[in-house]
């Protein structure tokens, strides 16, 4: 009996230990301080535990922006573009402001892509099996999860074959998005010369500190030419194979141009990052690929303060005049995003936000529901997706877009890492748009009506995983 009180009253020190490390060091949130010292005090024994484990963070590891290591011709085009963004007749450039902003964060302004939206995943794997397919050279390849599936298998086999042809393979996977993937699948790759394939941030018990940092972004780079990215991981889900969330729907991108260079830039930088090993990136663009959109590669994470994305997003919405169109499985937004969205819907733009109509995680879902109130009140309209929607885009009067792997969520602005294409391109906005047009005529629009109608058995549950949505 005297060992388990010393024990309480141990706990009880080290969490009071624990909160006057937040209160004192940790400024930069004081939302999700005052979360987890209500947590620490709810639950002090567990609390203090998972404090260590998910709320030191990762500012303890070197400071690491994508982008940081530029050559001084590189460097001189971001100073050349940060003078003067302007066409040839001298006239600003539309979104001259966003362009510029992202300048600031060594995003290179890149006009001459190629870019084919996916809306289907099959297609979406079709193309991407090809281009593998074809490599000469080099296929790096990153994802969050990567699936023991009919998909996965096609493409670690896909990849073993062209490793034994000599192309350079490197694959890197999310250790903990990918937990349940076996070990056997990755170590056929790993077995044949001229691959590589690492685990990002592995989970293990001296590593715990780094769990909730996860590497959510999907990137695929084939001879420094073609680049992908967006919202699809590797799965058979993602092509609706799976009862439980039928439909399932999502958004990724392809494209060629200079900006691929950027998304190679940010996968060397990940893999350096997590296995101390560089590996070269061509510079310098590909003529012959040359398009008309415009964009910016743009990654955020917790090596960085500045949250890229979603202040992106955030300048999207107070620039909205006419529309801004938003599909996300979460909604689970800080204060800045959520008044911006608020603030333009009252500014009279038509603000939609897709949700799921299924969700797969129901705590997090519970969270967003409880945000939907609020929209509503706003006179924003929300459309329920009749699956599951993974699509995580927003589009802008016409004029703009970003897709990537971004959701609107807390995690994803500050504890993820993430990479978001935001294009300048009238004919890509609007292609976004009539996608989701085209998902929003099979939705159910959520009204204010039937919101308050939920039961107070929900909103006893969205008002208590609401409350611990800074540390989730």
């Amino acid at each position: 009996m005297e060992a388990l009180t010393n024990l309480i009253w141990i706990s009880y020190l080290l969490n009071i230990i624990i909160i006057i490390t937040i209160v004192c060091f940790q400024r930069r949130n004081p939302i999700s301080s005052m979360a987890w010292i209500l947590f620490l005090i709810l639950v002090p024994t567990v609390g203090g535990i998972l404090f260590l484990i998910f709320g030191v963070g990762i500012k303890a590891y070197t400071r690491r922006k994508y982008m940081e290591k530029l050559e001084m011709n590189e460097k001189s085009i971001l100073k050349k573009q940060k003078e003067l963004i302007r066409e040839q007749r001298g006239e600003e450039l539309p979104h001259s402001g966003m362009i510029k902003y992202f300048l600031n964060y060594n995003c290179v302004y890149c006009a001459n892509n190629s870019v084919e939206i996916f809306a289907d995943a099959e297609k979406k794997y079709d193309a991407l099996l090809e281009d593998i397919k074809n490599a000469k050279e080099s296929i790096n390849i990153l994802y969050f999860i990567i699936r023991n599936d009919n998909i996965g298998n096609r493409l670690i086999d896909l990849l073993c074959e062209k490793a034994r042809e000599g192309v350079k393979v490197r694959l890197m996977y999310d250790g903990f998005g990918s937990i349940l993937t076996p070990r056997r699948l990755f170590n056929r790759l790993r077995a044949v010369e001229s691959s590589e394939v690492e685990e990002f941030f592995p989970v293990r018990i001296f590593s715990m500190s780094k769990i909730n940092h996860r590497n959510h972004r999907k990137i695929v780079v084939v001879d420094d030419k073609i680049a992908y990215l967006g919202g699809m991981n590797i799965g058979d889900e993602y092509m609706g194979r799976n009862k439980k969330n039928l439909p399932w729907r999502d958004t990724h991108i392809r494209f060629e141009g200079d900006a691929v260079e950027y998304v190679q830039r940010c996968f060397a930088m990940d893999w350096e990052f997590s296995t101390g090993k560089k590996i070269p990136v061509k510079t310098g663009g590909d003529a012959a690929a040359a398009g008309d959109t415009a964009m910016q590669i743009v990654a955020s994470g917790p090596d960085s303060e500045s949250e890229e994305i979603k202040c992106g997003m955030i300048r999207m919405l107070y620039g909205a005049k006419q529309y801004a169109y938003i599909q996300t499985p979460y909604f689970v937004p800080d204060d800045a995003f959520l008044t911006a969205v608020s603030s333009a819907a009252k500014s009279g733009v038509d603000v939609r936000v897709m949700i799921p109509g299924i969700p797969d995680k129901k705590y997090v879902y519970n969270t967003t529901m409880s945000y939907m109130g609020e929209l509503l009140e706003a006179g924003v309209k929300v459309y329920l997706y009749p699956g599951f929607i993974h699509s995580k885009t927003m589009t802008v009067d016409d004029h703009i877009c970003t897709i990537g792997s971004t959701n609107i969520d807390i995690r994803s602005f500050r504890l993820l890492f993430e990479l978001n294409a935001f294009m300048y391109s009238d004919k890509k906005a609007i292609e976004c748009r009539r996608i989701f047009e085209k998902d929003q005529s099979v939705c159910n629009e959520l009204t204010i009506e039937a919101y308050k109608k939920r039961g107070i058995i929900k909103m006893i549950k969205e008002g208590f995983f609401r409350l611990f949505s800074p540390i989730m």
